[in-house]
């Protein structure tokens, strides 16, 4: 057919093909997508008019499907799902009953079909593995209402953020214009205690998206604090999230009805308070256009061939694993409200996704890691500046935190675990595996043949170490023999074991520990995912650091981790090893996307360093500290840590 043979040209205009172009509104119709081209923020009635104006295609979802099916195969949690280990028994399911289901579904419209597979990914509950089409998540529902938990009088409760003034004026002028144009007086919710949320008890409504939408955690406690507003570090700049509730991925809701009581009154009133949608996509002009930079697939899409000599340009450093969720709402780029940045300054190596400080008793240093991403060896350099100063000022106790820390660099957790407790502990990490399905042996063994190394694949062997640390040398095949696993009573065997080679790094590290291990404490909202997971499970199970986590339901427990898989590959990551190892054309090898998304999954198994027959995803481990938020808490990271540092310590 005409539409493959352009789509394997990666010709992306919509004049090759869309569902746009069939659905181009006649004469005398009005372009929904037309209406608000040009808007950052839009009426979520309209933006979802113009996102389910993109009629269902077969072929679309033929080649999405068959795209995540083969994808899965590379999934090392697939087979933990039939039967989901307690307490994690919510994330249970059969994924190719799943994929089967929405194979056989009539849909509407093209959003209404990949809405079902996000839905269906979200609900493994595992943010290294889901489903992202851009076309559809290229907008965020804001409610001028943000809400969190907070303990009153002993009692802990719902409430619509008491900062939301502050917070909601840094979103914009259009923003807020939209509201009192329509003459909605959202100020005078703050502080509102939230008695119903559409009416039910708001801590079960928080279940309910706990369960249905948040999905980046396969710890529902966890996903519980995801639905609440909190601070965070976005880049580099302290930040606020709106939380699940306030800030849906999806323009679906025109209003949330909240039955609150306002603050200083005695009577409980009824609101229904508007959403407004935040436009995140590209510029656009009508539908065509929308279709063109949004959901035709791109140059980014799918992945490449590395090989010589096509890498020669591009390829300078040796790939670094990243194990990291998305989050799409940092484009929104909603700063922490001035009042509640830290008040105490800064200590040296501070200017990038760490920010560290010495709180005023003067022996505590706070290291607020934000994320282990950004510049790889800046890093290494602001967290040696870091202890520098924090030692040379007389700091005898360290606190971490990891709050909304979505992962990074695995390198980066493995850095910052040893330069804390020194390097005589040896090997930093963890025993991993990745899935030895028949396809990844072919990779492995076509990268052996043709001398593909750590600069161009992450399969090559000279990325991994034998467990006595030496590197595996390019001839090695770690899947062949693979080794047997069984769970769930499916055989999965996986590759050999292996570690991370991650050394040398770009600092010294100390020979003994900079700080009294017992004088080393982490603090969190259990929103730690990938390597902040595998960070924080390797103090806490090496060396029992102290954790406490603040929120959550107060009636359920909590996780101190999020999700802790070892390494993700998205799409293009996965396609260019495949394609690199030349076997694009092999049977079971996933075809290239013709719309641009991503299905991204957990390529790597980090195994329990208490029990090496678990992995650590699944490997249940509360925290020994709990603490509710207050009004002092919740979105003030100095009177937190002034606070955990009282107990802790």
């Amino acid at each position: 057919m005409a539409f493959f043979k352009c789509a394997a040209a990666l010709v992306l205009s919509v004049l090759c093909f869309s569902p746009a172009t069939n659905a181009a509104p006649g004469a005398g119709k009005a372009d929904p997508c037309a209406k608000f081209a040009g808007q950052q923020f839009v009426v979520p009635a309209d933006a979802l008019a113009c996102l389910k104006s993109f009629p269902f295609n077969e072929t679309l979802r033929q080649n999405v499907l068959t795209n995540i099916a083969r994808v899965f195969d590379f999934f090392t949690f697939e087979e933990f799902y039939l039967n989901s280990p307690p307490p994690f028994q919510e994330s249970t399911t059969n994924i190719r009953a799943d994929i089967a289901r929405i194979n056989r579904t009539k849909f509407a419209t093209d959003y209404n079909f990949n809405r079902a597979v996000y839905d269906f990914t979200t609900q493994l509950n595992d943010g290294h593995t889901r489903w992202f089409p851009d076309c559809y998540t290229s907008f965020q529902n804001l409610l001028p209402a943000p809400i969190v938990t907070l303990e009153e009088n002993g009692v802990q409760g719902v409430f619509v953020a008491p900062d939301s003034v502050e917070f909601i004026s840094l979103v914009g002028a259009d923003y807020l214009a939209h509201f009192e144009q329509i003459g909605f007086n959202w100020q005078r919710l703050a502080g509102a205690k939230v008695l119903e949320i559409e009416g039910q008890d708001p801590f079960a409504y928080a279940d309910h998206i706990a369960s249905t939408e948040s999905g980046n955690y396969l710890d529902h406690g966890v996903r519980v604090n995801s639905v609440f507003s909190s601070y965070r570090i976005s880049g580099s700049d302290f930040s606020q999230r709106f939380g699940d509730i306030a800030g849906p991925a999806f323009p679906d809701r025109n209003t949330l009805t909240l039955k609150l009581l306002p603050v200083n009154s005695t009577t409980a009133e009824t609101v229904k308070v508007p959403y407004l949608a935040n436009y995140i996509g590209a510029p656009f002009t009508n539908q065509a256009s929308f279709w063109a930079v949004n959901c035709a697939a791109n140059d980014e899409t799918n992945g490449v061939d590395l090989r010589p000599p096509r890498s020669a340009a591009r390829v300078k450093t040796p790939k670094r694993a990243r194990a990291v969720i998305i989050d799409k709402t940092p484009a929104n780029g909603v700063g922490l409200p001035d009042p509640f940045i830290p008040r105490v300054p800064p200590v040296n190596g501070s200017t990038g996704v760490i920010k560290s400080f010495i709180l005023p008793d003067n022996q505590t240093g706070v290291m607020f890691v934000g994320s282990f991403e950004g510049d790889f060896n800046q890093f290494q350099t602001d967290t040696l500046a870091a202890v520098q100063q924090f030692q040379a000022s007389g700091v005898t106790r360290l606190l971490i935190d990891l709050t909304n820390n979505g992962g990074g660099f695995v390198c980066l957790g493995q850095f910052l675990h040893q330069f804390l407790v020194g390097s005589q502990i040896g090997y930093p990490g963890f025993v991993s595996t990745s899935r030895a399905n028949p396809l990844a042996q072919r990779i492995v063994k076509a990268d052996i043949a043709q001398g593909n190394n750590d600069f161009i694949t992450f399969y090559s062997p000279d990325n991994w170490a034998f467990l006595n640390d030496t590197e595996m040398p390019l001839t090695f095949d770690y899947n062949d023999p693979s080794l047997p696993f069984k769970i769930n009573g499916v055989n999965d065997p996986t590759s050999q074991r292996f570690h991370d080679v991650c050394t040398p790094f770009a600092v010294p590290i100390p020979e003994t520990p900079p700080f009294d291990l017992k004088n080393v404490a982490i603090v969190n909202n259990g929103n730690c995912a990938s390597t902040c997971s595998m960070f924080s499970t390797l103090m806490f199970e090496r060396h029992q650091t102290k954790i406490a986590v603040f929120g959550g339901n107060p009636g359920e427990q909590i996780e101190y981790k999020g999700m802790a898989g070892n390494q993700v590959l998205e799409w293009s990551d996965l396609d260019t090893e495949i394609k690199t190892a030349g076997v694009k054309d092999d049977p079971l090898a996933p075809p290239d996307l013709l719309v641009s998304g991503n299905m991204r999954h957990n390529w790597r198994t980090a195994w329990s360093f208490l029990d090496e027959n678990v992995p650590i995803a699944y490997k249940s481990e509360l925290p020994q500290f709990r603490f509710a938020y207050t009004k002092d808490t919740y979105n003030d990271p100095q009177n937190l840590w002034e606070f955990a540092a009282s107990k802790l310590f």
